[in-house]
């Protein structure tokens, strides 16, 4: 990796999401050596990346470069690579740039779309992971209505016009109040010859209740919020497999050519730690986030698993626990090199909050609930002050601003068409 040698103890981190970001900056750099991995040279602000797929926001304003982050840092490294397996006992790491020893190592590698086994569905289904996957989506959207103008086979052009949501999560929710938005006051003026109104939206819940983990309260605006602006709701229903045209479940079936993926997540494990170290794809922590049975290896964000009282299977994986693990951790690693104990981690629930569309948000703030209006108010404040930059806070507003006023999501391009062949590797054998 053509890292330089150091006489200063080597702390390496794998994934720069929440976790890993806040570790970075927060490390006391004049007493270890700081290097940074990630498969990407930019940090991805995930919660917004719906709004990328949706046309409603640049790719470019929900990332930012990881290197104009740590400029002029001394004793900082960051290398573009995916690591793939861990050397417990020479303590290195191994990559597809080369191997490199670490003093303590801290996996942030962060989570993936979790298909819970099914291939057919992992194959065929959109996901929302990542920039390319969120640009991939919206290339999909925008591509099917293109080849509903053209089919005279009414049943093909009814497959491409029906979009089925799958996960009724925060993700999932404002994913389908984002494609009610564009259905019905974006797409009827760029499509004025083909009746939007055969555009049906599915979102699909295998519980009884939208957004579990929020108030009951949130819950059942964000379902009225979504009948409202003419979302199908599917509550108690099972995706059980998807062909790419056809939506099997234990309730309604569905023919469309489009079905996203945001029913779960797992942690991205790297092989080489011990199997009593890791559940359910993600590694068990103590409360300083070192990894069960190893030496100088932490876990933090989605990827740890730190069970307590309060979280017997372990805190949300959503961003403020990833955010306040990565910073306790940089704490506890500068008391480690300075000789001073560590302090054990407590989360600090901030709340929950979603956005259905213009007006129309749920907040679970302490003991506040809120919804409508105000809650979009603070939804759309906590989401811009997060953002990494100024200018991507900046441009974020201005589009935000723009769309208020006008409904005109502006960035309905299809820059890269989607085929589907480009991500057959995504079948294992």
């Amino acid at each position: 990796m053509n890292i330089p040698d150091s006489s200063l103890p080597r702390v390496v981190i794998v994934g720069a999401g929440f976790a890993g970001l806040n570790l970075a900056k927060k490390l006391d750099k004049s007493k270890q050596q700081v290097v940074l991995i990630d498969k990407n040279n930019y940090h991805t602000f995930q919660p917004l990346l719906y709004q990328v797929a949706t046309a409603g926001l640049e790719p470019d304003s929900i990332a930012h470069a990881i290197r104009t982050l740590f400029k002029n840092e001394k004793n900082f490294h960051f290398r573009i690579a995916n690591v793939s397996h861990i050397e417990v006992e020479n303590k290195e790491i191994d990559s597809d740039i080369g191997s490199l020893h670490y003093d303590r190592l801290i996996i942030a590698t962060g989570s993936d779309t979790n298909y819970y086994g099914n291939k057919e569905i992992e194959f065929n289904a959109m996901s929302m992971k990542s920039i390319p996957e969120a640009l991939d989506l919206r290339s999909v959207i925008l591509q099917n209505l293109e080849m509903a103008l053209l089919t005279d086979d009414l049943a093909e052009r009814k497959r491409l016009m029906n979009f089925v949501i799958v996960g009724g999560g925060p993700t999932g929710v404002e994913l389908a109040g984002a494609f009610a938005e564009l259905k019905n006051h974006i797409l009827p003026n760029d499509y004025p010859d083909l009746d939007i109104r055969r555009m049906h939206v599915h979102l699909v819940q295998s519980g009884d209740h939208l957004l579990p983990g929020f108030s009951g309260k949130a819950s059942k605006a964000a379902e009225d919020y979504l009948l409202n602006m003419d979302v199908h709701l599917w509550l108690n229903t099972r995706v059980l497999n998807y062909d790419g045209k056809h939506v099997d479940t234990n309730n309604k079936d569905f023919d469309a050519t489009t079905l996203i993926w945001a029913a779960g997540v797992k942690g991205e494990i790297i092989s080489g730690l011990p199997e009593s170290s890791i559940e359910q794809n993600r590694y068990l922590v103590n409360t300083f986030n070192q990894v069960l049975g190893v030496e100088d290896i932490f876990a933090i964000g989605d990827v740890a698993c730190m069970k307590t009282e309060e979280n017997p299977r372990g805190h949300p994986m959503v961003a403020q626990p990833a955010i306040q693990q990565g910073k306790n951790l940089a704490r506890n690693l500068n008391h480690i090199v300075s000789g001073r104990p560590m302090r054990p981690f407590k989360y600090h629930d901030k709340g929950s909050m979603a956005t259905i569309g213009r007006n129309k948000a749920v907040a679970d703030i302490g003991n506040m609930k809120l919804t409508g209006w105000f809650a979009w108010i603070i939804w759309m404040f906590v989401h811009l002050v997060s953002l990494v930059g100024f200018r991507n806070k900046m441009i974020a507003l201005v589009n935000w601003v723009i769309q208020y006023f006008q409904y005109n999501k502006s960035v309905r391009l299809i820059i890269r068409p989607y085929h589907r062949e480009n991500v057959a590797h995504k079948v294992n054998d």
